[in-house]
């Protein structure tokens, strides 16, 4: 491990700046999904499924939003893209408060369609200002100044539920989001090389091995035979509407969706746990140790010379998260949420390095909306099973399920991973000959 790396990588004042300008970014939407939980809970008077529900409905929004965001950024600019999201935010979450059950679902889709896409901005930014294996360290910094975020979002979101009202919280994020909005088009960071002002980087080429991966994958490649014998016209429509799709792409999508599940499952079960047990005074108490684990486990990460798989992160969070299940009281559930947190940042800095390493700058931002996509899906999944759960048995039966479901996706996809890296060493060695 070498911990100088962050040292001269925060010497570099445009990283340094933009590492800042996300923390802003992002602090609303931090306190935001504890908020709305506790708002369909205790205001409407919803069981914890219901409040899954909601917040499934926002991340399915995010998830079909993001990719065509990130088409625009690429397309139109930051500053252009940005302008939907900042009207959006302001207006749909000073209206959803006040609106009953069905119609906050349909609020919560629109408002998540149009969410604004900071995660995905500063993932694509940083990926223009760092090249090559200070990536890794990057993309650590990033996912470790997220982690500091949501151990006081979550807290703040549960003061304003409690001591405020839910209506006036949810309320003030949606201006909180929208002035962030604003701030991140003052600011404006560089999504493309040429956007530089000395030009210290140039527009990366596909990495080698791309194209041949990708057309291996959409079935296109020209091996002279025919037509008929060829992909089917469904895969030729996908590659030619995602020409950057290649297979080892395709599971850091599916790995990225299995965290945001075990993620919102998780925090999911921590609210319910603390909420039955009359302490969501304390689930600050408990953020902050999931979320300092992150940060330990994250420098940590950052500080290696060789990647590790994100399919193997994840199995490893996903199997450490089990044993939340068997906590007893607010201290043991903090105590129980540190070994499954010491993966958390890993996973995400892995998964947004693998994309950024894949995926030529040119089509990056589309990229990692997709990328984006992907997370919020498996969040929109996890947060509705682990409520199904919790409401049948009770918070344990939510952990369990986030675990189990997540661990089987990193085992299939480190298993998938490490099937499809044969064949190509394989016939790297015998080249060679």
């Amino acid at each position: 491990m070498n911990f100088a790396v962050y040292r001269d990588l925060l010497r570099i004042r445009s990283v340094r700046t933009l590492l800042i300008v996300g923390m802003i970014a992002r602090f609303p939407h931090s306190a935001a999904g504890v908020l709305l939980t506790l708002h369909v809970v205790q205001t409407l008077d919803r069981g914890y499924a219901e409040a899954g529900a909601v917040a499934a409905v926002v991340t399915i929004g995010i998830a079909v939003g993001a990719p065509w965001r990130g088409r625009r950024i690429d397309s139109a600019g930051l500053r252009r893209a940005l302008i939907p999201s900042v009207v959006a935010e302001a207006v749909i979450w000073s209206v959803a408060p006040h609106l009953p059950y069905p119609w906050l679902l349909v609020a919560a889709l629109v408002g998540g369609l149009f969410t604004l896409p900071a995660f995905s901005v500063i993932r694509q930014a940083l990926g223009v200002l760092v090249e090559g294996d200070r990536r890794r360290t990057a993309f650590t910094l990033d996912a470790i100044s997220t982690e500091v975020v949501f151990m006081a979002g979550p807290a703040v979101g549960v003061v304003l539920a409690t001591q405020v009202s839910t209506v006036l919280g949810l309320t003030l994020i949606g201006i909180a989001t929208a002035s962030a909005g604003l701030f991140l088009m003052w600011f404006n960071p560089p999504t493309r090389s040429e956007q530089l002002p000395d030009a210290a980087t140039v527009p990366a080429a596909a990495p080698s091995g791309v194209g041949e991966a990708a057309a291996d994958l959409i079935g296109t490649r020209d091996t002279g035979a025919s037509p008929g014998a060829r992909a089917s016209l469904l895969r030729r429509g996908v590659r030619r509407a995602l020409p950057w799709l290649t297979f080892p792409l395709l599971i850091v999508m599916v790995v990225a969706a299995g965290a945001g599940l075990v993620l919102s499952g998780t925090e999911v079960g921590i609210v319910a746990a603390l909420e039955l047990s009359g302490d969501e005074g304390e689930l600050g108490l408990v953020f902050v140790a999931w979320c300092a684990a992150s940060v330990v486990g994250g420098l940590l990460y950052g500080a290696l010379h060789r990647p590790v798989p994100p399919s193997l992160l994840l199995l490893g969070m996903a199997l450490l998260t089990l044993p939340l299940a068997f906590a007893d009281s607010t201290l043991e559930l903090a105590l129980l949420s540190i070994p499954a947190g010491l993966l958390c940042a890993p996973v995400l800095s892995a998964a947004s390095e693998k994309v950024a390493d894949l995926v030529a700058e040119d089509r990056r931002g589309e990229a990692m909306g997709w990328y984006g996509s992907a997370l919020t899906s498996g969040v929109a999944l996890g947060a509705p099973v682990a409520g199904l759960l919790i409401d049948a048995t009770g918070p344990w039966g939510g952990f369990i399920a986030v675990g189990v479901v997540s661990s089987l996706i990193g085992l299939v996809g480190f298993t998938v991973s490490d099937l499809a890296r044969r064949p190509a060493t394989a016939e790297s060695a015998h080249a060679g000959r």
